[in-house]
């Protein structure tokens, strides 16, 4: 079962006749139990998107359904299924975790003692079950971790998090990362970020997003299959034979003293440049096809 469908959704920004296109025909679906990245550049309309999904926006064209329920702007029935981390989430600094989560839980209408358990559980689980300190007094990290307890209080069906690890040191953007691994047999994820692998460690399926089309969407798997290969690299025992490789193979680029790598190359290049090395009494220590890394993939599609 899908728990997030957009089907053929557009959105424009503007007046006066004149209009942006930040969403065009955007058709996607997340998997029940999943970790979907939704992965594109600065502005280029992952924001939009989420706000359409939570009902803040009306989609020009389109529809978009959560749980299987269509969402309609502005009563935000189908919000009941979703918890939302933004990029940046604000709290009352005053309050200590707990008693913020108590509030949110009153202003859900949650009982007292599940609140209260429920709370306990996720202080635990973000790892904030000691912190008694005002919220002032938390790091960038430590919000973004009550942000997810937050999210995750109401046990939603479907957690959105916009750009979770954009700001955070490797430290923080890891534990942000177990976390939702942890969580993913409970809720299914809609993730938004641009940090490719944050997306390579622990999402299922992907979506490219440039200048508001999907350009590529699949299982990692499946995209990096797209290309087979991304290049050859060659290293040699000695900086000689290195530096003949490289004046008889004018497609090799040098990124070492006896390493040679050749970019965008294929399983037929390869069978070229093992003639040319056995022909010239050539010696590798290693030649390796190189796999297409996202990177790569993404600068494709974003046309740099």
């Amino acid at each position: 079962m899908d728990m997030l469908t957009c089907s053929h959704v557009s959105k424009a920004f503007g007046k006066h006749n004149i209009f942006n296109n930040v969403l065009s025909d955007l058709t996607f679906s997340v998997p029940e139990h999943s970790i979907f990245g939704f992965i594109g550049q600065n502005g280029a309309g992952k924001t939009t998107t989420m706000k359409l999904i939570l009902g803040l926006l009306q989609c020009d064209s389109g529809e978009i359904f959560v749980n299987g329920i269509p969402v309609s702007f502005g009563q935000n029935k189908t919000n009941r299924y979703i918890g939302y981390l933004p990029d940046v989430p604000e709290f009352y600094s005053f309050m200590t975790p707990m008693e913020y989560l108590m509030l949110c839980g009153e202003i859900t209408g949650m009982e007292k003692k599940k609140s209260q358990d429920r709370a306990d559980r996720l202080l635990h689980l973000v790892g904030l079950s000691q912190a008694q300190k005002r919220i002032q007094g938390f790091s960038r990290g430590m919000k973004q971790r009550l942000g997810i307890a937050q999210a995750l209080l109401n046990s939603p069906k479907l957690l959105i998090c916009d750009e979770p690890t954009s700001a955070l040191d490797p430290l923080g953007r890891k534990e942000i990362l177990d976390i939702l691994c942890s969580v993913k047999n409970e809720t299914t994820i809609l993730f938004s970020t641009h940090i490719l692998s944050d997306v390579e460690r622990i999402c299922d399926k992907i979506a490219f997003l440039n200048n508001g089309k999907i350009a590529l969407q699949g299982t990692l798997e499946e995209i990096k299959g797209i290309r087979k290969g991304s290049g050859i690299e060659i290293e040699f025992n000695r900086q000689e034979d290195a530096d003949l490789f490289a004046e008889k193979y004018k497609d090799g680029r040098r990124t070492g003293k006896v390493r040679v790598c050749c970019h965008q190359k294929t399983e037929k290049d390869m069978i070229e440049i093992m003639q040319l090395l056995t022909g010239n009494n050539i010696s590798p220590q290693r030649i390796e096809m190189l796999e297409p890394t996202l990177e790569d993939l993404f600068m494709e599609v974003v046309g740099e």
